[in-house]
């Protein structure tokens, strides 16, 4: 089969591997659709999760999949049965290191299967790409369970990616009001608009702290100092001067979840953090029943994130759009497809 790999920085391959074999708890399963990451465009830069990795690295982990075959100790799934996973349960790392297994080829070795919290059947109402959303759905998820939210909380997403826009999809979904997101990329927002953002806002174009405290009020620091009145700000940018400009704007007390890659140092003022008491907490993975996404998906139609498909044999074109904020939401590979 073929997969799609990297070799080193910028350098991403369609190799050609043996179909995968199940073990006694394994399962095999035939990819429908995978999304391309943002993290999947990071790795490609790179040339692995953090640098150069030893051997090539599969890509991929925003999959849903057909069980095909299963190993001989697997009873609770059957073949034909249509699957998300959680790409790193159960000692699996699809599309996270692991060199032959990743979500942009034909089969997917899932490892240990058995265990509970692998495999989630997927509705036969929901598509295959809407289902692949269910791991950036997961992540945005996380990144609200972060921010420690109490029920008439203002929030204001920054980053209008495919994180941003799943953490205002959950937002929007569990009742919050008056919930902002910011980006650069009108095609973007347009889409967060779609989804249900009340708040839409282009920092090229519009004055986004007045606009924000107009909608969410002003609170004073100190009795004097007015700050924003946002209570939560989930940051979705991975830019330091972004977080910097949260920093400075946020009210005393105010929450911040941090679910982007900010790989670059940049400067923070603790005397800010210590005099505002802010709460900063990190954000990665999922929730801890990784069930919730599928279950949200099924009610819930996110199809407007997904802009582009392509076949397999087409990777680097997509990688490409996937590349530009301006060109794409998520990029949709097919493996079944013809190029």
């Amino acid at each position: 089969m073929k997969i799609a790999r990297i070799h080193g920085p910028e350098d991403v391959r369609l190799d050609d591997l043996e179909m995968p074999e199940p073990g006694p708890r394994d399962a095999v399963l035939r990819v429908e659709a995978c999304g391309i990451c943002g993290s999947d465009v990071g790795y490609v830069k790179l040339g692995g999760m953090a640098g150069p990795a030893p051997e090539p690295v599969a890509l991929g982990h925003e999959f849903m999949a057909v069980v095909d075959r299963v190993g001989s100790e697997v009873a609770h799934v059957a073949p034909g049965t249509r699957v998300v996973m959680n790409p790193i349960a159960a000692a699996n790392d699809v599309g996270n290191g692991n060199a032959s297994s990743g979500g942009f080829c034909g089969e997917v070795l899932a490892r240990n299967v058995t265990e509970p919290g692998v495999l989630f059947p997927v509705p036969d109402h929901v598509s295959a790409e809407r289902a692949a959303l269910a791991e950036p759905l997961g992540v945005g998820m996380q990144a609200v369970n972060q921010a420690q939210l109490s029920e008439r909380d203002q929030v204001v997403v920054f980053g209008a990616g495919c994180i941003g826009m799943m953490a205002m999809v959950t937002l929007k979904d569990r009742g919050f009001e008056n919930v902002a997101i910011v980006d650069v990329s009108d095609a973007r927002l347009e889409i967060a608009r779609k989804l249900g953002a009340d708040l839409a806002l282009n920092p090229e174009r519009d004055d986004v702290w007045s606009v924000l405290r107009e909608a969410h009020g002003t609170e004073l620091l100190l009795g004097t100092i007015p700050c924003n009145g946002s209570d939560a700000y989930i940051e979705c940018t991975g830019v330091g001067a972004v977080m910097s400009d949260i920093l400075d704007q946020a009210k005393p007390g105010a929450h911040i979840s941090v679910p982007a890659l900010h790989r670059e140092i940049f400067p923070m003022s603790l005397m800010t953090v210590m005099m505002k008491q802010l709460q900063i907490r990190g954000s990665m993975c999922y929730p801890d029943d990784f069930g919730e996404t599928v279950e949200l998906l099924s009610r819930v139609d996110l199809t407007p994130i997904v802009t582009h498909h392509f076949a397999l044999d087409d990777f680097a074109e997509a990688l490409a759009i996937a590349r530009d904020p301006q060109a794409a939401g998520k990029v949709m590979i097919h493996p079944e497809r013809n190029a």
